[in-house]
């Protein structure tokens, strides 16, 4: 699932086929049949992301703070002037790992993209996922019966989320998070990724986006060319 989520992302950004159409259909496919999930809510979150990434109110990939987080310099120091004492966030670091990683895709992802492809009437992208979650059922439930069944979808999407927030957290929250200061596309793109030490299994872990700066600066390049 986890590597089937940087596959989608390929697509997603059209860096895979060159027509762009191909790349299209085959997102539907990788993101809708094999991981149960719509294209068109990707496309809506990710290209925001791209847009204005670490602008608060603008990049949905930072819209944690600050319901259980407070993220970077200018607005955590908002927050202490403001005074509100909600969430402990001088222990952020301790719970982070309890909120965040293990519950992103299980529990607010799991349910949000349904709701997402029935309120925005998106029919195909919602054939797509629900034949994924046939075909997981009609593999499984011979052998796991319901309870086991459901358990291992879980299970999946438990280390998945895992996965999957280590990997676009840490190339992204250690920079610089602000309100959009309408800083020109190239330097706002620089502020907000950094780069993580390149290796096999870094490269294959990440889906190459340890190549963060790259991917930013060039969106549709196929991964395999970023280190050049």
């Amino acid at each position: 699932q986890a590597q089937a989520g940087w596959l989608q992302h390929d697509f997603g950004h059209l860096s895979v086929f060159s027509k762009s159409r191909w790349n299209h259909w085959v997102h539907k496919f990788v993101i809708g049949h094999l991981k149960g999930a719509p294209a068109s809510w990707w496309n809506h979150l990710h290209f925001q992301h791209h847009a204005k990434p670490n602008c608060f109110r603008k990049d949905p990939d930072v819209n944690m703070h600050p319901l259980f987080f407070a993220l970077g310099k200018t607005l955590s120091v908002e927050l202490g002037v403001q005074k509100k004492k909600f969430m402990p966030y001088n222990h952020q670091h301790k719970y982070f790992f309890i909120i965040g990683p293990p519950a992103l895709v299980p529990l607010y992802f799991q349910w949000y993209i349904f709701y997402f492809a029935v309120q925005r009437k998106q029919w195909v992208d919602l054939a797509w996922m629900l034949s994924f979650y046939i075909r997981f059922f009609l593999t499984y439930f011979p052998f796991l019966g319901v309870k086991g069944t459901l358990g291992l979808h879980l299970l999946v999407r438990f280390i998945e989320s895992n996965w999957f927030v280590w990997v676009t957290q840490m190339n992204h929250i250690p920079m610089h998070i602000d309100y959009d200061k309408n800083v020109d596309w190239f330097s706002t793109q620089l502020q907000a990724t950094c780069n993580v030490h390149q290796s096999l299994f870094n490269d294959w872990f990440s889906g190459h986006l340890n190549f963060q700066i790259e991917h930013h600066l060039f969106p549709t390049m196929p991964r395999h060319n970023y280190w050049k």
